[in-house]
């Protein structure tokens, strides 16, 4: 369906990738891998038609829709949710408008025999069998499927764009790209900002309605669910799987294991030939052979061994004081914005050393119990923390609290106590962070950067009590690997709110449910609620 003929990809004189090749079938569901600055992100903006190589070209089918969801959008604010959903629709409801007032002015016309008239007639003819052969549809009931399940109550259907959040409007234009049901679905880390329940309905929706997708996405539970092709882009160049991402990583390994004994075997042979050369250079009898050996070694194409962060970090939080035997306790507590409630008279206690998550739609109150709980705003009823707990808190918008002026490492060394200092440089590479990289300032940083050093200094400060608001969103599968080996080691109490399945399995003992103005708590892991959670939502969207 579409093709990727030759791509190559150069910026500031450095290639990026070259002569890459691949084709997009009907179906298809892929994940685009890679480390970061790998050209992930790149190859799709050219898929999308966004960006132009510097050589080769994409074909594609004139009529195939491609739709593309980047990582950041600028989007305007001149109209209702609703509205802007229905933009889906743009085209067609165009084509309807357009019928109607072609249909309108021959009404009108009495020049029933001029060559104008006829053109018109032509025109809505064309126009009606395009309009006519589109599978008749409820439009309105489509745009209200697609926007609860993304997350968005009926109330907010009416509500101005410019009222929510980026991660809100960000699932408008996820609704606007399912809509149009595309021939392909470019996804650029869609589930940064979509809660869980959200996350489980867009697979559903891409499992079993969407047609190609090729998705960027560092939660590995997603990809692994959807995705039945995995494309690794890594040293200019790519390697094709016909497989998800767990069975890719085990190929991929199968692979790098041959290329390893293929590069000894080819430096061996390279060695013994260079020998002979020195040996034998001079030698009249060996003229010939001595040349021989020489152009050989010069045409060889030396085999390269893949790229593999073999860094073997492994992060432990300072030691910190022991903290009551209830770090958390909530009675009859209730909240409310205006006439909103947000919930009323609830009861909970979390135990020291318990990792419990919060789950919820966005707007249940997560991150309201969150603020509850440190104090930040008033509330009726009582949330107290237990005797000698010192909390540390990671929230979405960590990032901005850093001081702009410092450096990354500066940033990290003010924070850290004891022998952790010596391993300042390899912490940060685990967390992407490498080279002459830790000696910018934090104000050059992008948002993601900043995030994830954020994520650094607070793990290098002694607290007991943990609360983490989306950690994940900006880490890579690596950095997420070492912060949730960091937290199962973790002796004190941490309560995490994410969307990422994978990153919360067998890290969460307990989930604490927001829904409908309670907190249900549930003494089960993550998969079981997820499970039971999945079918009664999808029930719930076909009310």
């Amino acid at each position: 369906m579409v093709s990727v003929d030759q791509i190559g990809v150069e910026f500031s004189g450095k290639t990026l990738f070259s002569d890459v090749s691949f084709s997009i079938n009907e179906n298809d569901k892929i994940a685009l891998m890679g480390k970061n600055g790998a050209g992930k992100s790149t190859m799709m903006k050219i898929i999308a038609g966004q960006l132009k190589p510097n050589k080769g070209h994409i074909r594609a089918p004139k009529e195939a829709v491609i739709a593309y969801l980047p990582q950041h959008l600028l989007t305007d604010d001149d109209c209702t949710v609703f509205e802007e959903a229905s933009k889906a629709y743009g085209q067609i409801f165009e084509m309807r408008d357009e019928m109607a007032r072609l249909n309108k002015e021959l009404e009108t016309r009495t020049d029933y025999d001029s060559e104008d008239y006829m053109k018109i007639i032509e025109k809505v003819t064309d126009l009606g069998e395009k309009y006519y052969s589109i599978e008749e549809i409820n439009y309105d009931a489509e745009v209200e499927h697609a926007l609860k399940g993304l997350g968005f109550k009926r109330e907010d259907f009416h509500r101005p764009t410019s009222e929510f959040s980026g991660g809100w409007r960000m699932r408008i234009e996820l609704a606007k790209i399912l809509l149009q049901k595309p021939d392909l679905i470019l996804l650029d880390e869609p589930t940064n900002h979509i809660d869980i329940n959200s996350v489980l309905w867009l697979e559903d929706f891409l499992i079993n309605k969407a047609k190609a997708v090729v998705v960027i996405s560092h939660d590995r539970a997603f990809i692994d669910n959807i995705t039945n092709r995995t494309i690794e882009v890594t040293m200019g160049r790519i390697y094709d799987y016909k497989a998800n991402y767990t069975h890719y990583l085990q190929l991929r390994a199968d692979r790098r294991v041959h290329q390893i004994k293929a590069y000894k075997e080819q430096q061996k042979m390279i060695a013994d030939n260079q020998a002979f050369i020195d040996r034998f250079k001079g030698t009249y009898s060996k003229t010939n052979q001595v040349s021989s050996r020489e152009r050989m070694l010069e045409k060889l194409n030396i085999i390269e061994i893949d790229e593999l962060d073999t860094t073997a970090l492994k992060l432990k939080f300072p030691p910190s004081i022991r903290s009551g035997d209830y770090p958390v306790r909530v009675t009859n507590l209730s909240k409310s914005y205006d006439q909103h409630q947000v919930f009323k008279e609830v009861s909970f206690a979390i135990e020291r050393g318990e990792k419990v998550s919060f789950v919820g739609r966005n707007g249940e109150g997560k991150s309201t119990m969150i603020k509850s709980i440190l104090g930040e705003i008033d509330f009726e009823g009582k949330c107290e923390l237990g005797h000698n707990v010192k909390v540390g808190y990671f929230a979405q918008n960590q990032a901005s609290l850093l001081d702009p002026d410092l450096t990354i490492f500066q940033t990290v060394d003010e924070v850290a106590k004891g022998d952790v200092r010596t391993q300042i440089k390899s912490i940060l590479g685990g967390f992407m962070f490498s080279g002459d990289e830790i000696d910018k300032k934090v104000k050059v940083l992008s948002g993601g950067e900043r995030t994830r050093l954020a994520m650094v200094k607070l793990l290098l400060e002694p607290v007991n009590l943990l609360i983490l608001d989306e950690p994940t969103n900006h880490l890579d599968l690596k950095s997420k690997d070492v912060l949730k080996e960091a937290l199962m080691d973790f002796d004190g109490t941490l309560i995490l709110v994410s969307h990422d399945r994978d990153f919360l399995r067998g890290l969460s003992q307990k989930v604490f449910e927001f829904k409908n103005k309670r907190i249900i708590e549930h003494f089960e892991t993550i998969d079981a609620y997820l499970e039971r959670n999945k079918v009664e939502n999808l029930k719930e969207l076909q009310n």
